[in-house]
């Protein structure tokens, strides 16, 4: 290793790690002090912008102590500041040590999941949006995340910290104005929705498919829940419409 890299290295260490690692040779403590203090803020402000009910939740002293890990321990692997927030969830998820709520590492992944809807590139397909839903094949919101909780993470803040887990099942979206809307399902209506990014069947295929998993695929009561539960996805904005002919 040349002395170059040698002293990249060092730098690099002590920014990361703040007063744990030595100071580079020939670098004023003062003129350290502020590197590390600019770096750690600036990816500081992307992840308290992008978790601001977990931050609240844990509090400012707790919430600094987990940037700053994160800042030391993790090696994100994207140059994008719009992943970061990202990096930091798969580090909840893998090697984080900091004692952490339960619920936590969920209540983090339901807000990046708004960030991560609202930043996706997809364009919506052209499709029928007066088609017939159980006929016609239904196409499904590109700009979806249908996720399943153990927690009530759309009911956590300050003021509520749950004991149990109550599992619940969300859709994070965007909607015909680019707005990111969410809403609670049905775990039948969050396998129904599974079943339609599955395959490009029709929507009845789709709901008889779904029924014969349920043991239920005959029962004229299943296909008519069925049906509501798409016209009110497609009145919603989940599914756009039917697929186009031609």
């Amino acid at each position: 290793m040349s002395a170059l890299q040698a002293f990249q290295t060092s730098f690099g260490r002590r920014i990361r790690a703040g007063t744990r690692a030595p100071l580079p040779a020939g670098v004023p403590r003062r003129c350290m002090a502020v590197y590390e203090e600019l770096l750690f803020n600036n990816l500081r402000g992307f992840v308290d912008r992008c978790f601001p009910v977990a931050r609240a939740c844990l509090g400012e002293a707790r919430w600094t102590r987990l940037c700053r890990a994160f800042f030391r321990d993790w090696p994100c692997r994207s140059s994008w500041f719009r992943e970061i927030p990202r990096e930091f969830v798969d580090y909840l998820e893998s090697t984080c040590r900091q004692p952490l709520p339960r619920w936590f590492v969920e209540l983090a992944r339901y807000e990046w999941a708004e960030l991560a809807v609202d930043v996706t590139d997809v364009r919506p397909p052209d499709c029928d949006a007066t088609g017939d839903l159980l006929d016609g094949v239904p196409v499904v919101n590109p700009a979806l995340l249908s996720l399943g909780f153990q927690w009530p993470v759309h009911k956590i803040g300050p003021d509520f910290r749950p004991r149990r887990p109550a599992p619940v099942h969300l859709l994070v979206y965007r909607d015909a104005g680019d707005e990111v809307r969410f809403m609670e399902v049905s775990p039948a209506t969050a396998c129904l929705l599974a079943v339609l990014g599955e395959e490009a069947g029709s929507g009845r295929e789709a709901i008889m498919r779904l029924g014969a998993m349920l043991g239920c695929a005959a029962d004229p009561a299943f296909i008519e829940f069925g049906r509501q539960s798409l016209v009110e996805l497609a009145r919603l904005g989940v599914i756009l419409g039917v697929r186009s002919e031609g």
